[in-house]
C-alpha cells in the first residue's frame, strides 16, 4: 500500500481538491458559454471565484499529498481553511455574479482570511520540524 491509501484523511482532502477543481472547470464552461452578455463586474466577479477556486483545488490536492506522508494538525487546519475559503470567498463572489445581493460582498473577506489561514498553517507546516524518531540500545 502507498502512504495515501492507508490514509483516509490524506485520500479526504485528495478527493476534496479533485471535486473542486472538477467543479470549477464545470462552473467555468458554463460561464463561459451560459452566462454571455452577463455584466462586466459580474463577470468579473465569477472570474476571481474560478481562478481561486482553481489555485485553492491545487492546494487542496497538496495538502493530501503531505498528509499521506507525514499528517498533523497543520495539514488538518490547513484542508478546512481552505475549503472554507471556496465556500465563502469563491462561493459569495459566485453567488454575487449570478444576481445575489451586492451585500454579500461584506462577507467575502472572510473567506479570504480562511485562505490565509490555509496558508499560514502550511507555512507552519512546512517549518515544523519532524520529529526525529527515538532511538534504541540495539538500533545504534
Amino acid at each position: 500500500m502507498t502512504p495515501i491509501e492507508e490514509k483516509p484523511r490524506a485520500r479526504r482532502w485528495l478527493a476534496a481538491g479533485a471535486l473542486s477543481g472538477l467543479l470549477a472547470v464545470a462552473f467555468g464552461a458554463f460561464a463561459s458559454h451560459g452566462l454571455a452578455g452577463l455584466p462586466e463586474e459580474r463577470a468579473g466577479w465569477i472570474d476571481i471565484a474560478l481562478r481561486y477556486q482553481m489555485l485553492h483545488s491545487v492546494a487542496l490536492l497538496a495538502v493530501g499529498l503531505l498528509g499521506g506522508a507525514r499528517p498533523g494538525r497543520l495539514l488538518e487546519g490547513a484542508g478546512i481553511a481552505f475549503v472554507g475559503g471556496l465556500l465563502v470567498f469563491s462561493g459569495l463572489l459566485y453567488a454575487m455574479g449570478l444576481g445575489a445581493p451586492r451585500w454579500l460582498g461584506a462577507l467575502v473577506p472572510l473567506g479570504g482570511l480562511s485562505y490565509l489561514a490555509g496558508w499560514g498553517a502550511l507555512l507552519a507546516f512546512a517549518l515544523k520540524r519532524p520529529r526525529r524518531p527515538e532511538t534504541t540500545e540495539g538500533s545504534r
